[in-house]
């Protein structure tokens, strides 16, 4: 596992700000020339399949060579711990963002700003995960000759867990690209939630009434295209924003410290398996629940929200080993994350169309307010972790010009096309009903 960690594109890619200390970086076309030496100086092996000899990957925070499977242990430990973090956020911040007034009725554009913002920070910045920060100004050369040995023999960040953690785990699980794809499609159809009424009794999963739609299929065409442009451009520019403000912090960037790194990684298998168990006995224990789902609702949090917390390691785990073994294969396309998109994306279509569909009332099945709420469940927090918008950008921001437009072109169209089938289907034969789960 230590030779193919470095297919993850969120630990490999260039950062999408590439500057020089003596003077400003040239954009003139870094899309098109990502900077070749930097890539091979920061990559030493990419000519033998962009991977990481063993004696330095066998290099991890604890201090001792560990076995690749205790290594594993520790980034599953940091992957499903943040995958927990990264879902509470991303469905805080739908309901935070979710107002009368929004100027934007995508809620979830901005966990994916921010998680792309987070994703961009962490590609750039060079000082977080240095064993000791070197001083420029030091004129010991013998200081700073033994600080670059210290620094040349410290692992690399993309081998530490805390940092796949933040960036495959909390970024990945922050942003969703099924979630994002699943606005374009309601966009189509004039049914995206819209928030009329008092804040507190405002829902996400309501249908907008007949009065909030558009009149004719052409103003749906431009509903479509404004989610398409507004959700890549903004999450695009979340992530030079990070870069840039890691840019700017870098003289002020403490590094952590290894002790804390020693501390964390045992630790953290306690905190993932602990969170994990707790959320599903709340699941099992807690009373049956109520229907109101207004976006502060204590039923809606008690509900869906748990099952979403349940299910979001199983997507961010999912994510992580499909990028480790097919990232690699195609260097113009990254495999493993489209696949990731694509698959996490035709599941939440058809959980919203079990959810959606005019189906008979049993003890477990869609029709059923448990029912109900596990499905909502799966979207959120299954194909929400198992799709990613952070690393998308950031792959989209790394490829040649030619490379970034047909990967992107091709996630979306792809994703967006079994939707239709799934959701359109439905829609367009029956029609699409409220939730059990959500209905007044």
């Amino acid at each position: 596992m230590s030779n193919s960690r470095t297919n993850l594109d969120e630990v490999v890619a260039p950062a999408p700000i590439h500057t020089s200390p003596e003077k400003p970086s040239d954009t003139k076309d870094y899309l098109d020339n990502r900077n070749a030496n930097e890539d091979r100086e920061a990559h030493p092996s990419s000519n033998e399949g962009n991977r990481v000899p063993k004696e330095q990957a066998s290099n991890v925070p604890s201090g001792h060579h560990a076995s690749d499977t205790w290594r594993t242990i520790y980034i599953v430990s940091h992957l499903t711990f943040f995958s927990f973090l990264g879902t509470l956020l991303r469905i805080a911040v739908e309901c935070l963002t979710f107002y009368p007034g929004a100027p934007i009725a995508t809620s979830v554009l901005w966990a994916n700003v921010g998680g792309s913002m987070v994703m961009g920070f962490l590609s750039e910045d060079k000082n977080l995960f240095l064993p000791k920060k070197p001083d420029p100004k030091n004129p010991d050369e013998e200081s700073n000759s033994a600080l670059q040995r210290v620094e040349s023999q410290s692992p690399p960040k993309k081998t530490i867990p805390l940092y796949v953690g933040l960036t495959t785990g909390f970024c990945g699980s922050f942003t969703s690209f099924s979630t994002f794809i699943r606005d374009i499609f309601l966009a189509t159809i004039n049914s995206l939630p819209v928030p009329l009424g008092q804040y507190t009794a405002l829902s996400l999963f309501a249908t907008p009434p007949a009065t909030a739609k558009a009149p004719s299929g052409g103003f749906s065409f431009m509903a479509m295209l404004a989610v398409l442009f507004t959700e890549i451009g903004l999450s695009l520019v979340g992530l030079f924003l990070g870069a840039h403000l890691a840019i700017v912090v870098s003289p002020w960037t403490p590094s952590l410290p290894r002790k804390f790194l020693n501390i964390l990684n045992p630790l953290m298998i306690i905190l993932a398996v602990l969170s994990w168990v707790a959320v599903i006995c709340l699941v099992i224990l807690l009373p049956d629940y109520g229907q109101d789902s207004t976006i502060w609702s204590a039923e809606l949090w008690r509900g869906p929200v748990l099952f979403s917390l349940v299910f979001s390691p199983l997507g961010c785990l999912t994510r992580f080993f499909l990028s480790l073994k097919m990232n690699a294969r195609m260097a113009s396309f990254p495999l493993g994350t489209f696949v990731a998109n694509v698959a996490g994306t035709m599941v939440l279509g058809m959980a919203y169309s079990l959810q959606h569909a005019s189906i008979s009332v049993s003890a477990y099945g869609g029709g059923s307010i448990i029912g109900c709420q596990v499905l909502q469940g799966v979207m959120d927090g299954f194909c929400g972790c198992l799709t990613t918008v952070s690393t998308w950008v950031l792959e989209l921001s790394g490829l040649r010009r030619r490379h970034a437009y047909i990967y992107g072109a091709i996630s979306v169209v792809v994703a967006y096309c079994a939707l239709v089938v799934e959701i359109g289907s439905l829609k367009w034969s029956i029609g699409l009903t409220t939730p059990v789960c959500f209905a007044e």
